[in-house]
């Protein structure tokens, strides 16, 4: 995997905070969390706090949650779901872009350390911006686009086999663990689409009942917006839904040789 990078405007050189352990703590874990507001005019840092992981959950969110509520108000960090399924408490920790919600604090080994995901412009602490990456994917059209007159008293029905051709697209949660852990993304965001974007492109172009795939193919033909992808495979290293971007948009590539023959 390529090695991590902080965000994109991000420099760590500010003198953090250190929280100690309550008093009686036998299991004691420390977390180095990343620090910045854009109110403040402090540079990034990163804050540590020591828990007891005997009065706190299993899982990395239960340990971010336990910070603000008890220690620490001013953390700030996305969640919903706590299930794996929103994707909201998508950071880094440990190094490796994932969910906070599914990754337990005993699979890190020593300090926790934690960041918002990398390459990305940071709205405060934890939380990433995700402006540009929503729009992307608003860009690819991602719903049902049909020319035929719609079927009278039925749904537009595909078949099982057809239907499974979706199975490792569909489930995508547009985390952007992907995208933020692919040097190609890192260098070229203004115009590559980036792994989580593609996949979802490709999840339409599979889809047996949409009608717009020429439509679709020539949008993407593009030097950048397809073909900066180089198979490095971090997306599929770090997809907390065990997806393959990789694979979807190589996918794509064969359809748009395949048009050119």
């Amino acid at each position: 995997m390529a090695e991590f990078t902080l965000p994109a405007n991000s420099k760590i050189n500010g003198k953090g905070k250190s929280y100690p352990a309550p008093n009686g703590a036998t299991r004691v874990r420390t977390f180095k969390i990343y620090r910045w507001s854009p109110d403040d005019g402090q540079n990034p840092r990163y804050d540590s706090y020591a828990l007891d992981l005997d009065d706190c959950g299993p899982m990395v969110l239960d340990a971010l949650i336990k910070i603000k509520s008890e220690i620490d108000p001013t953390l700030t960090f996305r969640r919903s779901c706590r299930e794996g399924i929103c994707g909201s408490c998508a950071m880094n920790i440990d190094g490796a872009n994932t969910l906070a919600c599914t990754m337990a604090i005993n699979d890190v080994k020593g300090d926790v350390t934690i960041t918002p995901l990398p390459h990305m412009e940071v709205v405060k602490d934890l939380v990433p911006d995700m402006t540009h990456f929503y729009a992307q994917y608003a860009s690819i059209k991602p719903w049902l686009q049909t020319v035929s007159p719609e079927p009278a008293l039925k749904e537009r029905v595909q078949s099982p086999d057809d239907r499974a051709k979706l199975d490792g697209l569909y489930e995508c949660i547009l985390c952007a663990c992907c995208s933020t852990a692919c040097p190609s993304y890192w260098w070229n965001s203004d115009r590559f689409l980036g792994p989580a974007i593609l996949l979802q492109a490709y999840r339409w172009l599979a889809d047996s009942r949409d009608e717009m795939t020429g439509e679709r193919l020539d949008a993407l033909e593009d030097p950048f917006r397809l073909y900066r992808c180089h198979t490095i495979m971090n997306c599929a290293t770090v997809c907390p839904k065990g997806l393959n971007p990789a694979k979807a948009i190589a996918e794509i590539k064969k359809l748009m040789v395949a048009r050119a023959i």
